[in-house]
């Protein structure tokens, strides 16, 4: 019985004691809250209900509790039923009942905690969409491990999801990019504005050598345009490379510059000027968007009749809903906090609901080494990139690493903690968790202990470490379902820690395989599928945050 099958127990069987009594039975709420006290000597489970519906019931919550506790405990699940405080009741399950959850979870294997949550929503999640002008930094690859892990959540949450990459390839920087290649290509100082590191002189040196010596010949804005155009495709093809090696990829790279090209800007600028939603002042068109929201109204069409850059934002948003999708969630950097209200204001002048659009924000990653901050990359010189994590801790170290904590906090990655082969190291600590798993099952394929059939006992589960690691289980479609409703991926890595020390709790408590010489009794059997139970649920969750789960370490 997970968490959630209690909670719908608790909340018919408190509908049923209050109609039978001609109470209020309206009162109850629609989700009952059932949770782990922190004192397990207080029981498995607790529940407010009693506190929540007793007043509209017209009955002192313990008073009400009690009669609750009497009705819970002729459930064939529950083993006790102890009111506590003004009426809080503390429940304790069947053992065979608590158990059944491990045959739940084996059944149902790598669908275990899915649910259809967003079942019919199709949504569209934007992330990374750093310029290619360079390759990714840091803040870049927070939101390449977490949005990627964002997607999986939704997804296992019924959802549709569209990754996107917002492709730059409109604008003065992509100018400012094309100008430091030729630079370098002339070996000149970089421009003041330009870029600079080792890579601008990599993609130099490829400009030419795909094109030959000429390509440096002729006028000053033809041969710009030459290594605009070879540059920022090898630069954005090293950039998809870097992100398939971290085991993201994405199913729309969006080109900025379409939305200019195809006439995607005109019609939403014009769209709002039918609507009255754009006004001209001082020579400029102007946005409405403090209708809307935003702090101030934002300038569209500048007076040199140029489009500003949000004109662009305008016409994306409109592009994402015209594509079908329900739901709009961008993932930006930490100095990107003005967007959420402005790009909310340029979907509802468009007349699309704003709440569809969600802007998460990131905070900067610093990487640590020795207690002294890393601050130069071999490569890019200025800034340290996704590479440079990577090189240091290995993929999945840095998937881990950036995926664990809230995005809206900043974050120290030290690097000597995350190179450690021991328990400190929290990403080998889960991922040995699951080798020692799946060392036991070698062992038990060995020792002829089934473990995964129908005749097993579950019922003979009743040492504490059984329980708390049966209950931890339990709670994984919670911490998924809260994980995707709250955009937060960082529940689940924090989760797969909780498990995997609830396990290694319970291997170092209870003798899961019999020693060498003994006959497999039914408590093995029972241990053994619960150890299978744990394997499944560590291997999904880590599958949600895109870290392997290896059988051996």
């Amino acid at each position: 019985m997970t968490p959630a099958d209690l909670a719908t127990t608790i909340r018919q069987i408190t509908v049923d004691v209050l109609r039978d009594r001609e109470l209020d039975h309206e009162a109850v709420p629609e989700v009952v809250t059932v949770e782990r006290p922190r004192n397990p000597e207080h029981g498995d489970y607790a529940t407010n209900v009693a506190l929540q519906v007793a007043k509209r019931a017209g009955m002192n919550p313990r008073e009400l509790g009690q009669l609750l506790a009497d009705a819970l405990l002729a459930h064939p699940a529950v083993e006790s039923a102890e009111i506590a405080g003004p009426g809080f009741i503390n429940l304790r399950l069947a053992s065979d009942a608590q158990g059944q959850l491990v045959a739940q979870i084996l059944e149902q294997g790598e669908a275990y905690g899915t649910s259809e949550l967003y079942d019919g929503q199709k949504i569209n999640l934007e992330f990374v969409s750093a310029n290619p002008t360079g390759p990714i930094h840091l803040g870049g690859t927070r939101w390449a491990a977490v949005g990627d892990s964002l997607g999986r959540v939704l997804e296992a949450s019924g959802a549709d999801v569209t990754r996107e990459y917002y492709f730059n390839d409109h604008g003065g920087q992509i100018d400012r990019f094309a100008r430091s290649l030729v630079a370098a290509a002339k070996n000149e100082p970089t421009p003041e504005d330009g870029y600079g590191g080792g890579y601008i002189k990599e993609i130099a040196q490829a400009v030419v050598d795909k094109r030959g010596p000429e390509v440096l010949d002729g006028e000053a804005a033809e041969v710009q345009e030459r290594f605009r155009a070879d540059g920022v495709e090898m630069m954005f093809a090293q950039i998809k490379e870097s992100l398939h090696d971290f085991g993201v990829d994405f199913d729309v790279y969006f080109h900025e510059n379409s939305l200019f090209e195809t006439g995607a800007v005109d019609k939403a600028i014009q769209t709002l000027k039918d609507n009255g939603n754009l006004y001209e002042a001082d020579g400029a068109w102007w946005l409405r968007s403090t209708d809307f929201g935003d702090d101030k109204d934002r300038v569209v069409i500048k007076s040199d009749g140029n489009a500003a850059y949000i004109a662009g934002d305008i016409a994306y948003v409109a592009d994402k809903f015209d594509r079908g999708h329900n739901l709009a969630i961008y993932m930006l950097g930490a100095d990107h906090h003005g967007y959420i209200a402005r790009l909310r204001a340029a979907a509802q002048a468009l007349g699309y609901d704003p709440q569809a659009v969600e802007v998460l924000i990131g905070q900067l990653v610093n990487l640590v080494r020795d207690g002294q901050a890393v601050k130069m990359s071999k490569r890019a010189g200025t800034v340290i990139t996704l590479e440079d994590l990577v090189d240091a801790i290995g993929v999945d170290g840095a998937r881990y690493a950036l995926v664990r904590s809230s995005v809206d906090t900043s974050l120290d990655i030290d690097l000597d903690l995350w190179t450690k082969q021991s328990s400190d190291n929290p990403v080998y600590y889960v991922q040995y968790g699951h080798a020692r798993l799946c060392s036991i099952d070698r062992r038990a394929a060995e020792a002829g202990v089934g473990g995964d059939g129908a005749d097993v006992d579950y019922g003979l589960l009743t040492h504490e470490k059984e329980g708390d690691l049966i209950r931890t289980l339990g709670e994984y479609p919670a911490v998924v379902k809260a994980a995707a409703e709250l955009r937060e991926p960082h529940r689940i890595a924090r989760y797969a820690e909780e498990l995997a020390s609830a396990f290694h709790k319970f291997y170092d408590s209870c003798q899961i395989l019999p020693k060498a010489g003994e006959d497999p009794q039914p408590i093995h059997a029972a241990r053994l599928a619960l150890a299978r139970a744990t394997r499944q649920v560590l291997s999904n969750a880590l599958g949600l945050i895109g870290v392997s789960a290896p059988e051996r370490m």
